[in-house]
């Protein structure tokens, strides 16, 4: 499975970590929808839907973020019945560069229905000690 960070994004961040290098975060976070796994390049299993949109999150605490506002895909953009089963996050609503990727609970649609991803229910998170 090939779900998580870009490899250049982790490797940024960890430089910023470990060589105090400077590491520049996207400034917009868009995400898209996958009916499997979207692979190391976030291009796999694109959902028929392919619209992405734009996400915005609340502070960090505890080594995870959320997102602040729900995110709605209506019903003239899902076009295909499908299973949404995995995202994968832009820096741009089209091309850009891939951020990460991440699981869902299977979420059936049929043509016409919208689709949402309520308030916190995005997490982005990090392994803490405790």
């Amino acid at each position: 499975m090939a779900v998580g960070l870009a490899s250049a994004q982790a490797a940024a961040i960890l430089d910023a970590i470990g060589n105090a290098a400077n590491y520049t975060a996207p400034t917009a976070f868009w995400i898209q929808l996958h009916t499997a796994d979207p692979g190391a390049a976030g291009t796999t299993a694109l959902a028929g839907n392919a619209t992405r949109k734009q996400v915005s999150f609340g502070a960090a605490s505890g080594g995870a973020i959320s997102n602040d506002a729900a995110v709605t895909w209506t019903s003239g953009e899902v076009d295909t019945a499908e299973d949404y089963t995995h995202w994968s996050a832009w820096t741009a609503s089209t091309a850009g560069t891939f951020i990460c990727s991440g699981t869902m609970t299977a979420n059936a649609v049929l043509v016409g229905d919208q689709f949402t991803v309520p308030i916190g229910d995005l997490d982005l998170s990090f392994t803490v000690a405790a």
